[in-house]
């Protein structure tokens, strides 16, 4: 008779963190990014959150091709710090809020697609800033969550 352990399946399942795609399309979106993920750094200093930047975001378990690339999310009532990539079923938290840095070749991904996901998530807060003033009115557009829809602010 032979004996079988069982097999853990989550471990064999590959979680990329890294696409090869470049961080920001340009000067102005990465320094967007970077200013967007410092000041909210230190703004949550000695608080139990993590602010995140053009990382992974995994949403379906099993499923590594179900992922978005937030330009900064923040998660609250985690463990402060980074990661190589987040997935809410281990975390056990949704993301607070997402700032995504548009422009008028990303406004469809942003405004439908992550609009959508992010408000099917469960993402209380959802912020489109348009550095270069391409297509969002005044560059910067929020939504927050009411209920299970965005509402604009």
């Amino acid at each position: 008779m032979t004996a079988t352990l069982p097999v853990n399946v989550e471990s064999e399942i590959f979680y990329p963190s890294a696409d090869g795609q470049p961080v920001a399309e340009t000067y102005d979106h990465l320094y967007a990014l970077l200013t967007t993920l410092e000041v909210l750094k230190q703004y949550l200093t000695n608080r139990q959150a993590t602010v995140l930047a053009n990382q992974f975001l995994y949403y379906a378990q099993g499923f590594p091709k179900l992922r978005v690339a937030p330009d900064v999310m923040v998660i609250f009532d985690v463990a402060p710090g980074g990661r190589d990539n987040y997935k809410i079923w281990e975390e056990g938290q949704v993301p607070t809020v997402i700032f995504e840095m548009t422009s008028f070749g990303t406004k469809g991904q942003d405004e439908i697609f992550k609009k959508t996901l992010y408000e099917q998530l469960g993402v209380k807060e959802y912020w489109l800033f348009d550095p270069k003033g391409e297509w969002v009115e005044q560059q910067l557009r929020g939504y927050r969550l009411r209920g299970e829809i965005y509402e604009p602010k």
